[in-house]
């Protein structure tokens, strides 16, 4: 136990001392670059069990949905896991997640997951039909990524994620590969837990395609000139939305029967400013039942969101193999009224 607690610490401190690094400079830089970068639909928190407990999750072990928080954790897991989040997000528009964790006991732990973020079907306006026209179009986002997971040891794990990103609004597009990777480090002090990750560490994104043709008179002064040339407007390119997360969670009381867990997470973005999520969980009837509250985005100047909360149904078996899970989250917003957030996971 001690050449493994040494070989630990050894592992976690160049971590913590690069996720601390990166922390203080984007602090000293003290510019939030609200709304400037690309495929923001990868900021959208994944599974009702996390928008309960206020994306506090970084840290939180066990779970199908740390292909998306924090790719480490998903070591922790021992059985095959398959889990599906879906919530109609905001008016008009449906945001799904599918994510399958594969655990092997000789190369680690392999996962596979995928986002879709779309809307409904929408009338094309033009300027000569700002009412619409017969037309239609819709807008989508897209995530593809496969994660790979190990536990280095008993207490200490890291894993990463390599993701295809296309976002396309009718016949425009824009591609891009990003990654993920995060660490979990469970401590010998009652279990308590710290991960961090940095999400979405990739290429830049610009926008093309057929939508971004016009018409050009290159010479509107001048009679008799070819008044039908083809342009091309160019869009500029934006960063994906980086996100770094480090979060402490561990558990307040843990009994046969009851089971408090706390949770904190620091966000420190790169198209917007710091702040703080807190949540907690409560395990009821031998992990049964479990209930959920949390806040996000503290010390955010501007906002949006209020108090969330969530119930869940953990480890109810269909067979000796087999068991699913149901969790339900609700998320108000102070201006776009609320969502709520739908996940089923199976193990088998």
């Amino acid at each position: 136990m001690k050449t493994s607690f040494s070989r630990t610490r050894k592992i976690m401190y160049p971590m913590l001392f690069l996720f601390m690094g990166l922390a203080q400079c984007s602090f000293a830089a003290g510019i939030t670059k609200v709304g400037t970068s690309a495929a923001t639909f990868l900021r959208i928190p994944v599974s009702a069990r996390a928008v309960g407990m206020g994306n506090a999750f970084v840290s939180m072990t066990d779970d199908p949905s740390g292909l998306f928080w924090n790719p480490s954790v998903i070591s922790a897991i021992k059985d095959k896991a398959l889990m599906f989040d879906h919530s109609p997000w905001l008016p008009g528009i449906d945001f799904d997640y599918l994510g399958i964790v594969l655990p092997f006991e000789s190369i680690g732990t392999i996962g596979i997951s995928t986002t879709f973020l779309h809307t409904q079907e929408m009338l094309v306006t033009t300027y000569e039909n700002q009412m619409g026209s017969n037309e239609t179009f819709t807008a989508s986002s897209m995530a593809l990524g496969i994660t790979y997971s190990r536990a280095l040891t008993d207490r200490f794990a890291i894993g990463g994620t390599i993701k295809y990103i296309r976002e396309s609004i009718y016949n425009s597009a824009s591609s891009g590969l990003s990654f993920d990777i995060g660490t979990i480090f469970v401590t010998p002090f009652a279990g308590i837990r710290l991960g961090a990750s940095i999400s979405n560490f990739g290429t830049k994104m610009k926008m093309d395609g057929e939508d971004l043709n016009v018409r050009v008179d290159i010479a509107p002064d001048q009679e008799g000139n070819n008044q039908s040339i083809v342009g091309r407007i160019i869009t500029d390119e934006f960063d994906q939305p980086l996100i770094m997360r480090i979060g402490i969670s561990g558990e307040i009381i843990q009994t046969d029967m009851v089971r408090l867990t706390f949770s904190v997470d620091g966000v420190n973005p790169n198209d917007n400013a710091q702040s703080v999520n807190l949540g907690c969980e409560l395990g009821l009837l031998n992990e049964l039942l479990l209930l959920r509250v949390g806040y996000r985005d503290m010390f955010l100047a501007e906002n949006e969101f209020g108090t969330s909360a969530g119930i869940g149904l953990h480890g109810v078996k269909l067979t000796n193999t087999i068991s699913i899970s149901l969790d339900y989250g609700y998320q108000p917003y102070k201006h776009l009224g609320s969502s709520n957030r739908f996940t089923f996971c199976i193990r088998f």
